[in-house]
């Protein structure tokens, strides 16, 4: 996988860096960003003017079709360094190929791929020295499509601006988190959006979440719109159930996720030998696996946390217990994951992308 360099986005450097004021020991997830962004504008029917700035504001019309009718898509990516300098992504292909399907179920122009790689590229060589060595540390990238076409008529809009931001990171999550299985709110619907990345899919699940986190729960894990059945997703993550040594994770749908670390924990799973059985799991086979003890692990995949224990869940006031678990898959996976993200280990699946 490699792209073909064109020199097409222009540079502008920052004056002077900011890195010096950022304290890289107690970062908050996604509150400080590096000294330059990227940015490109769709207009005429053609994406253009592709740049590289220093970070900061934008000015954009109050009328822009993205506040009004919520035309936004992105992607969470990471770039990581190993002990030698080096610097990697991990699998950005797929979330290349993912951030198009989002725009085109979103009526947003795909972004040309030759483009998104030479950006990464030349954005993270500006700022490198923001990416930190040592496992837990990394930099988060968040590109992300918006519609700008001033206008309050309810169509898609016209104009559209392609951003990638650059975030230094620790670790997202410390320790297990406890969650509750929906009984009432969804986090998407058949014929819906809840495969695409789609910024308003995160939005509607905030109050829903906030209600859990009164309850003292962490996340929430989702259900199946028409009958809250069946488990889909944790949070913002895909949900992994270990029972007995059976991994189990709901199939991808147009209600849920193609999550690039879920991929990813099924082909691990299958190179060790452990069983996956990718099908729906109801919440009623959940509460018998955990009244009879068959039930070992819940956890969630994701970018941001990679993965994430699961101590407990909530179901109709009743809370279930995980136990303890000293072969825990959870725990494995994540440590291969990031083996091969920080290269200290064989990447066999070539997931591996040096900048």
């Amino acid at each position: 996988m490699n792209y073909i360099a064109q020199d097409k986005i222009s540079v502008k450097r920052a004056e002077a860096t900011r890195i010096n004021e950022v304290d890289f020991d107690n970062l908050v997830f996604g509150k400080s960003f590096t000294d330059h962004m990227f940015e490109c504008d769709f207009k005429d029917g053609e994406w253009q003017n592709p740049t590289i700035r220093p970070y900061g504001p934008l000015t954009i019309s109050p009328a822009a079709k993205v506040f009004h009718y919520g035309q936004a898509v992105f992607e969470g990516m990471k770039a990581y360094k190993d002990e030698s300098g080096r610097v990697f992504l991990f699998r950005p292909e797929e979330n290349f190929k993912r951030i198009n399907k989002s725009s085109a179920r979103m009526a947003i122009p795909e972004f040309p791929r030759n483009l998104f790689f030479e950006a990464l590229h030349k954005l993270i060589e500006l700022d490198r020295d923001w990416v930190k060595p040592g496992v837990g540390n990394s930099l988060y990238i968040r590109p992300f499509a918006m519609a700008t076409e001033a206008g309050v008529s309810a169509s898609p809009s016209s104009e559209y601006k392609f951003m990638i931001l650059l975030s230094p990171v620790n670790a997202y999550y410390s320790g297990d988190v406890k969650v509750v299985i929906a009984e009432t709110y969804s986090r998407s619907a058949d014929g819906g959006v809840g495969f695409a990345k789609a910024a308003g899919n995160y939005g509607a699940q905030f109050y829903p979440t906030n209600l859990a986190r009164e309850k003292g729960f962490q996340q929430v894990i989702w259900t199946d719109s028409n009958e809250h059945k069946y488990l889909e997703e944790a949070g913002t993550m895909n949900v992994f159930f270990r029972i007995n040594d059976t991994l189990i994770t709901a199939p991808i749908s147009d209600r849920i996720l193609d999550g690039v670390t879920r991929k990813s924990v099924i082909d691990l799973a299958k190179r060790n030998g452990i069983p996956v059985d990718i099908r729906k799991i109801q919440v009623s086979e959940l509460l018998t696996a955990s009244n009879n003890g068959s039930l070992k692990e819940i956890f969630g995949a994701g970018t941001a946390a990679v993965i994430s224990p699961v101590s407990a869940f909530g179901y109709q006031e009743e809370i279930y217990e995980l136990p303890a678990n000293d072969d825990s898959y959870a725990a494995r996976f994540k440590k291969e994951l990031m083996d091969i993200q920080y290269n200290r280990a064989e990447d066999p699946f070539e997931w591996r992308y040096e900048l």
